[in-house]
């Protein structure tokens, strides 16, 4: 299981202690909120004083932009990874739900601070974000779109189909638990057979 204390998605930030102020940020918006969380909230489950955060970050929005920049850039390498080398349009579609789900699962601390907590950016963050969060749609969509073409579903709306499919991956993130009955492979399973069926695929029955 990952958790937020060893999330790998901020393994590459340097330094240590901005690291950890990161990870620090995620524990207090998940649990208490964006504007409910102050910098001494986030300094000290990093171990660290108040003073020192702002050597790595001008401002808690700051860490917040930082944290949705590196949550989306990875959800968006998850879905180009899941559909690279994939030709049959059931399976880049049931690959593509099933990485995504796994993801929102798995960091799950992450991704719930990652997906709900835009509101909360600056007007220039914002838009950074909405362009990463624009190409995770547009990959789903493609997925979609070429499958119509070759006649493997049967959509009426790509665009919306394609906003309701990401719409239940994301959603995972808020209510999932590692102490429920299913794990992140087994939700992704089963949100793919769904991602077919709304794409009216012939195969997604039999599934």
């Amino acid at each position: 299981m990952t958790t937020v204390e060893t999330d790998e998605s901020f393994g590459g930030v340097t330094p240590d202690a901005a690291r950890r102020l990161l990870l620090g940020a995620v524990q207090a918006f998940a649990e208490r909120g964006f504007h409910a969380t102050t910098t001494r909230d986030i300094a000290g489950r990093a171990g660290m004083s108040p003073a020192a955060l702002y050597i790595h970050y001008k401002t808690k929005e700051e860490l917040l932009f930082h944290i949705s920049r590196v949550g989306h850039e990875r959800s968006v390498a998850v879905l180009e990874e899941a559909v690279e080398g994939v030709t049959d349009s059931g399976e880049r579609l049931a690959r593509a739900v099933r990485a995504f789900v796994r993801w929102h699962a798995e960091h799950h601390t992450t991704a719930r601070v990652v997906q709900y907590e835009l509101a909360a950016l600056e007007a220039e963050h914002y838009e950074r974000i909405v362009v990463l969060r624009r190409r995770s749609e547009e990959i789903l969509r493609g997925v979609l779109e070429d499958g119509v073409a070759v006649g493997a579903f049967d959509i009426a709306d790509i665009r919306g189909t394609a906003l309701a499919v990401m719409s239940l991956c994301i959603d995972v993130a808020r209510w999932f638990s590692p102490a429920g009955r299913r794990t992140p492979d087994e939700i992704g399973a089963l949100y793919a057979d769904l991602a077919l069926r709304m794409a009216g695929h012939r195969g997604a029955a039999s599934r």
